[in-house]
């Protein structure tokens, strides 16, 4: 969630890409907001309107998150043409020591035992295993994250196949700790990286196009909408139309609904046991590639909508200042919600009432106003670039 934390702080990128760069702050705060409702916002298990807006949530966030960790790599190293030489160097290593710091703080909120998922840790290893590929170009990159889309979901479902089975030791993979281990980061946590580095490399592709082009936003949406709907649709036939699906799955989840939903829902639960059926559902944190497919999409059509709204309306992005001003210091604001949650005894997620979302979502939007009209930077975004300054040695 902290992509923030690699993104080039406002200001700092030549205009006439200031426009843009809002536009996807706007973004961020809306993955934010996301977030909060996946974690303290009720439970999507009853049904209803308010249910079904934090299911929306659900996976799609996050996903949001790492597409947009993808651009702010792509804006620290170099936009449209990628830096070389020493420029280059010192880019390298700022984005590596951002990663190695996200590793580390991850680790620890891993290790404060809240309920969450804490995904810092896992971005900081995407942010590691992509660096390689920031000189590459938008059509090479996006062959990339369509063949990795394709290929890493099997390879992660064969994997933790196996290390259910003992087939595979994982002993040297994890460490002498209760935080997430390789073998968590990269194959059984949350948020393993071999499912989710394709977001991250879509949206590096996306990245390195004129944003500026309105046949290239109109060309992006389109793709995005295609994506959602053979993701999610491609899921929904392939639940419907192939004998044996539903009974290999099994019947209901833990909030009643039918199985069916798995093409774009996690009301019916996750299945137990081993079943390549599972690899037919979109649903959040599946980690299949349909789902990779239909969340790429969405995002997508996020980053689009949030790019036009803010060139097109002044009077939209000073309606929507507060929440550009919470993507502004995304890490900030996923830390705030952690040691929010810690300090109220949550312990249950989701599953809290909706005034505490509301209570969460206000108070983070208040601060992040207060402190934007003061200040360039969140306050962890502040120490991040402080000790990122590091690099600035390298020769």
């Amino acid at each position: 969630m902290t992509q923030n934390a690699v993104e080039t702080p406002p200001g700092s990128v030549a205009e006439p890409s200031t426009g843009r760069l809002i536009g996807v702050d706007l973004a961020r705060g809306l993955a934010v907001f996301g977030m909060y409702a996946a974690h303290v916002g009720p439970a999507p298990s009853d049904g209803g309107t308010t249910d079904f807006l934090m299911e929306l949530a659900h996976g799609r966030a996050s996903a949001l998150f790492a597409f947009l960790a993808g651009f702010s790599i792509i804006l620290m190293t170099g936009r449209r043409t990628p830096k070389t030489g020493r420029a280059g160097r010192k880019a390298i290593a700022k984005v590596a020591i951002r990663a190695l710091v996200l590793l580390a703080l991850g680790e620890a909120l891993t290790l404060a035992g809240t309920p969450v998922e804490v995904i810092l840790a896992f971005y900081g290893l995407y942010f590691l295993l992509v660096l390689p590929l920031y000189r590459l170009q938008a059509r090479a990159l996006g062959l990339i994250a369509a063949g990795t889309a394709l290929v890493l979901p099997q390879l992660l479902y064969v994997i933790q196949r196996s290390l259910e089975t003992g087939a595979l030791d994982d002993s040297i993979w994890t460490w002498p700790t209760n935080a997430d281990g390789l073998t968590s980061l990269l194959f059984t946590g949350s948020y393993p990286a071999l499912s989710w580095l394709p977001f991250v490399i879509a949206g590096m592709a996306v990245a390195r196009l004129d944003l500026a082009s309105h046949l290239v936003r109109i060309r992006l949406a389109v793709t995005g909408a295609a994506l959602a709907v053979v993701g999610y649709g491609g899921s929904w036939l392939a639940l419907h139309a192939i004998p044996g699906v539903a009974s290999a799955l099994g019947d209901s989840g833990w909030g009643g609904g039918s199985v069916m939903s798995a093409w774009w829902s996690d009301v019916a639960g996750y299945p137990s046991g081993d079943t390549a059926a599972w690899l037919l559902a979109a649903s959040p944190h599946s980690e299949t590639t349909l789902s990779i497919v239909g969340n790429t999409g969405v995002a997508l059509l996020v980053l689009i909508g949030c790019l036009g709204a803010t060139d097109a309306w002044l009077g939209f992005r000073r309606v929507a200042k507060p929440v550009i001003a919470v993507g502004t210091m995304s890490l900030t604001a996923y830390v705030f919600h952690i040691v929010g949650i810690s300090l109220l005894g949550i312990e249950e997620l989701p599953g809290s009432p909706l005034h505490v979302l509301i209570g969460f979502i206000v108070s983070v939007t208040v601060f992040a106003t207060l402190w934007a009209h003061f200040f360039r930077r969140g306050p962890l975004e502040w120490c991040l670039a402080r000790i990122t300054k590091i690099a600035e040695l390298v020769r």
